[in-house]
């Protein structure tokens, strides 16, 4: 296996044990993390996957198809648990690239049908509108604001 490959697998075995400090040591400094809900670089993006780990008390994560190279890799992913603004069940299915640089991941991408995930995360309102620009800058506003109260509450420990 590539050791990039076998940095991806770590990440995610990392992920599935919501191990948020494991995860981060695998992203280099100026890492560039996107996803249709979040555009996070450096501590920002290690922040977000500790508020992802923390909070996400019944995550359950597969993953599957992981590949690299000397420059970028890819990797499926799935994950079920309960978004707990709504309390809906949630079966997110995600498409991951990464570029790599000094052996860390530099770049990473995930992509998902983010209308298939409002459809389960906000219920209707996420049915009728998850297919908007609308609905998903204002998931994007509101994520924004839990990673900055997250930011705030790990501060003040």
């Amino acid at each position: 296996m590539h050791p990039n490959a076998d940095l991806i697998q770590r990440f995610y075995v990392a992920f599935r044990r919501r191990d948020w400090a494991t995860m981060n040591s695998y992203y280099h400094p100026q890492v560039h993390f996107t996803d249709p809900v979040f555009d996070l670089t450096g501590a920002q993006a290690s922040l977000m996957w500790r508020m992802l780990c923390t909070n996400g008390r019944d995550l359950v994560l597969e993953f599957n198809d992981v590949a690299a190279d000397d420059l970028d890799g890819q990797a499926h992913w799935e994950a079920r648990y309960t978004f707990s603004a709504a309390g809906n069940k949630v079966h997110n299915v995600v498409a991951s690239s990464f570029e790599f640089r000094d052996g860390l991941i530099v770049r990473h991408v995930d992509r998902f049908s983010f209308w298939r995930w409002s459809r389960q995360a906000l219920g209707v309102p996420g049915w009728l509108l998850g297919w908007s620009g609308s609905l998903q800058r204002k998931v994007q506003t509101q994520a924004a604001k839990n990673l900055a109260l997250f930011e705030r509450q790990v501060e003040r420990r």
